[in-house]
């Protein structure tokens, strides 16, 4: 009887949902963005309002920005959604619709008067949240920026300045590091990273590793042949191998399924 091991059957990737494959998702959901008034502006970044019909539970791929959400659904009290450290899934049954508010990086520091890494990769009910008023009754745009208007705060120029340095992160794809960011806002590192986690939720190499990643995405969307072993150095990446463990564990899945989706 030989002794030898035999070989190993390579693991298959499990069933994917047609739905979720070649934007076919979109024949079932309905995605609106709108822009905040010019009074809520340092405080909001956009408004979004999505409404589903499904026959059957659909897992929705949700990757994550640097963003707190404050969501409004039909069927339960509002709820506040920290920043998530990678990408979650959520389950979409029946006819359902949500408004959210998703706050600039920063921007809901001056709501929640307190470091806001204390709601990351978590959500609690809005009424938790010491200061907010009670769900408007209006559940649409306008009624949830006069709910906004009740709560504003005084403007708080870190948060402002935080924004900015996640902007410069999002605009330029040079800054690959922490130290050149921190540089580019005349700053130093450490000073950087305290004020990523109080304002943001997450540090400045998440942000950073974050927005590098939008890139993969954006040369896959151009179409053509990607130099997957150049695009890793250009983001900063020891190798390919790297790059494509961030963007699964980003993303939840790799570049080629992802590009797949949509």
């Amino acid at each position: 009887m030989s002794s030898r091991t035999p070989p190993r059957t390579p693991p298959r990737d499990p069933p994917r949902d047609p739905r979720s494959l070649g934007s076919a998702w979109t024949r079932f959901q309905h995605h609106e963005f709108l822009a905040p008034s010019p009074d809520l502006a340092a405080f909001v970044s956009r408004y979004w309002i999505v409404e589903w019909s499904y026959d059957e539970p659909y897992r929705q791929l949700v990757v994550p920005l640097p963003n707190v959400h404050l969501t409004f659904p039909t069927d339960r009290p509002p709820e506040v959604h920290g920043v998530s450290s990678g990408h979650v899934f959520r389950e979409l049954r029946g006819t359902g619709r949500v408004i959210g508010v998703a706050f600039r990086p920063g921007g809901f520091h001056p709501f929640l008067r307190s470091p806001v890494s204390a709601l990351t990769d978590r959500m609690v009910p809005a009424a938790d949240v010491a200061g907010l008023p009670q769900a408007p009754e209006d559940l649409d745009v306008a009624g949830v920026e006069g709910w906004l208007r009740a709560a504003r705060p005084d403007p708080d120029p870190t948060a402002r300045w935080v924004a900015g340095a996640v902007d410069l992160v999002a605009g330029d794809p040079g800054v690959a590091r922490v130290d050149q960011l921190a540089a580019r806002c005349a700053t130093g590192v450490r000073r950087l990273q305290r004020l990523f986690a109080s304002y943001v939720g997450v540090g400045p190499k998440w942000v950073i590793r974050r927005y590098r990643l939008h890139e993969v995405t954006e040369r896959m969307a151009r179409g053509g042949t990607v130099d997957w072993a150049g695009l890793a150095v250009e983001l900063g990446y020891a190798d390919q191998a790297h790059l494509a463990r961030d963007f699964a564990a980003m993303f939840g899945e790799p570049p080629t399924h992802y590009a797949r989706r949509y």
